[in-house]
């Protein structure tokens, strides 16, 4: 009897088996190494949020320091609210109003993300919390314009309003799937982790906001000299450590464009630095800690656009002109006496536009012919 029920009982075990891996197929897997590092680049990125409190908070009076750095840590939390309720769907739904911006009601709370994976290989809560803290750096770079003359209430409705009115959009256009700037490929812009929409933005609106509200009391007729430069290289140096997690987990993957992206955020830095640097030996006879902190973010800002599509050559080119020119805006800007506290068009503004803008000269060809 058993060896009547033995081969249709072997053909249904056989069954069963392929049918089990016919359906492991279809299924999507997550890949451990991929959402290991974009793990710990989101931390990396949030990471930068006290380096950029600390950064500011040495750069002011000592009145200033705490008012200064809570600018930081409330982007930390007003985002960091706003942008699981809102700011996801905003940026990285399916475009609505003719494209101006997304929107898509399963983002709203991130409830429908519950159970997604992305095509990279890592849940989609990975990827929305990665971007968010991309979402709180970037309201908080803008305090440095207006630093020491804000009331803390109206910066706390205005980075929330900008977040959604001003952040959301950019982010759509250039970063969402369907966003008109990002499938134009080579043609359109080219913003590998963040130069349009992270530091361009900020600065931007960093300018304008030093320009509507105004000088401090007593500027530029009173000098108003930085509080604690060893806070500020401190905050310097967590921003560098930050920004390898900003640049190379852009790359959403952990391969050869990973290390690319890490490679060149290196040498920019260590580039904007040196020539800060030799800018000030040349011009005062000496070099100051807080220039070569400048060169540093000069460096980071202008190699963002450009980590995943540059060279290692671009890199140092880049580096060195953002130095360069975020120098001179900080000249300029010293002549015209328009008051940006703590230079974030000079550096984040002028930078971004550096990097974006002289890219171009540096793609590597492999890119280009992917993209086209």
């Amino acid at each position: 009897m058993m060896k009547k029920f033995s081969f249709p009982l072997l053909l249904l075990t056989a069954a069963m088996m392929f049918s089990g891996t016919a359906l492991g197929a279809e299924e999507v897997v997550t890949d451990s190494g991929i959402t290991s590092w974009m793990l710990t680049s989101t931390a990396l990125v949030l990471l930068m949020v006290p380096g950029l409190a600390m950064f500011y908070g040495g750069l002011v009076r000592t009145k200033n320091v705490i008012g200064t750095m809570m600018h930081s840590f409330a982007a930390m939390v007003i985002i960091g609210v706003l942008w699981p309720t809102l700011g996801y769907a905003l940026s990285f739904g399916p475009g609505i109003l003719g494209g101006f911006v997304g929107w898509d009601s399963k983002y709203f709370l991130l409830q429908g993300i519950d159970d997604t994976i992305m095509s990279t290989q890592i849940p989609e809560y990975v990827f929305a919390m990665f971007q968010g803290k991309f979402a709180i750096i970037t309201p908080a770079l803008i305090a440095g314009a207006f630093a020491e003359r804000v009331n803390f209430k109206g910066y706390a409705v205005f980075i929330a309003l900008w977040s959604i009115i001003v952040y959301s959009p950019i982010c759509h256009w250039v970063w969402a799937a369907d966003g008109f700037l990002f499938n134009l490929g080579a043609m359109g812009a080219i913003d590998f982790a963040g130069g349009t929409v992270v530091h361009i933005s900020s600065g931007v609106t960093a300018l304008v906001a030093a320009l509507y509200l105004g000088a401090r009391r007593g500027y530029p007729r009173n000098v108003m000299h930085p509080n604690n430069l060893v806070m500020t290289l401190m905050g310097a140096g967590l921003l560098w450590v930050g920004w390898f997690g900003f640049n190379a987990g852009s790359a959403i993957a952990s391969n050869l464009a990973t290390a690319r992206a890490l490679t060149v955020t290196q040498m920019a830095a260590a580039a904007g630095a040196f020539t800060w640097m030799m800018i000030e030996m040349f011009q005062h006879g000496k070099a100051t800690s807080l220039g070569v902190a400048s060169g540093i973010l000069a460096g980071l800002v202008a190699i963002t656009p450009a980590a995943g599509v540059v060279q290692p050559v671009g890199a140092l080119a880049l580096g060195a002109l953002a130095a360069v020119f975020c120098y001179l805006a900080i000249m300029i800007k010293n002549k015209i006496g328009y008051d940006d506290s703590l230079d974030a068009f000079g550096i984040h503004g002028v930078g971004g536009i550096v990097g974006a803008l002289a890219l171009t000269f540096f793609i590597r060809p492999s890119w280009m012919a992917d993209a086209a």
